[in-house]
């Protein structure tokens, strides 16, 4: 019975990574595939291994409209960097100084971040992009970042992390002669380590697949991100060369993949953690 049950939960497990990996697949057959005969319809499942040129040749050279897939995916891994680092220093300074200072309002503070969940991007776009033009952020690559790196989910979730901590670890700390800072960065970052990988990870996947404010805030080439890139490969007036499209899309899926891979151990440990 054992048996059948584990047979029944890989054969789940088989099917869904297939799933998941079919349309990434198809993609990278499609970039070996003739323009012409995607614009027919005609995929195939088996790539053309003499055309796989194509990845090289908009890595290097870019698409119709777009700077090389090289330059857009440093844009998108340095803002994705900055947006993760970024979200996880300023959710944890406001999450220690939450729980462990003793100041006015401090639950109305830590409330009002709260309510910005029920916020997204889209309802505070106008007036953040008031903002970056008042600060002259516009078009500059602080301003592809900075907008973003206020995280109230994870200002939530150290905030529990951070609560857990017995009060005699503090105490001790105290009559150690352990300051604020200190008391941070010896114990609470260390404890915190797993639940700060889970993330990162998580973050800067959020931060790679930025679309919307990148659009909005960046109208100079050497500022496309590799999202924008790909949008602007697709063209309306003439021909989409997608066979292009395809080899970038299927680039874009390199870094995340990588961060994800080196820090899986962490990410899992991280995720069953937190939910202990």
């Amino acid at each position: 019975m054992r048996r059948s049950r584990n047979w029944l939960a890989h054969t789940v497990l088989i099917l869904g990574a297939l799933l998941f990996a079919l349309p990434i697949w198809l993609a990278f057959c499609a970039a070996t595939l003739d323009p012409a005969a995607i614009d027919r319809g005609e995929l195939s499942l088996i790539p053309r291994l003499d055309h796989l040129g194509s990845f090289w040749d908009v890595l290097v050279n870019g698409g119709p409209g777009v700077p090389p897939v090289w330059r857009m995916l440093v844009v998108s891994f340095g803002m994705a960097l900055a947006i993760a680092i970024g979200k996880i220093v300023i959710s944890v300074l406001s999450a220690f100084a939450v729980v462990f200072f003793r100041f006015p309002l401090r639950r109305t503070a830590f409330w009002t971040i709260f309510v910005t969940l029920m916020l997204p991007v889209e309802v505070r776009i106008i007036p953040t992009y008031a903002v970056m033009g008042d600060l002259h952020m516009i078009d500059t690559f602080p301003g592809l970042a900075v907008p973003l790196i206020a995280s109230a989910t994870a200002t939530l979730l150290f905030r529990q992390t951070f609560a857990a901590i017995p009060d005699e670890l503090v105490e001790a700390a105290r009559m150690d002669g352990a300051g604020p800072l200190r008391f941070l960065k010896d114990i609470l970052i260390p404890v915190s380590a797993a639940n700060l990988a889970a993330l990162f990870v998580i973050l800067f996947v959020y931060g790679w697949n930025q679309y919307l404010w990148p659009l909005v805030v960046a109208t100079s080439p050497s500022l496309d991100t590799i999202v924008i890139g790909i949008v602007k490969m697709i063209g309306i007036d003439t021909s989409t060369e997608w066979n292009k499209v395809m080899a970038t899309a299927v680039i874009a899926l390199i870094p995340p993949v990588v961060v994800v891979l080196s820090m899986q151990r962490w990410f899992v440990r991280g995720l069953t953690e937190g939910e202990k």
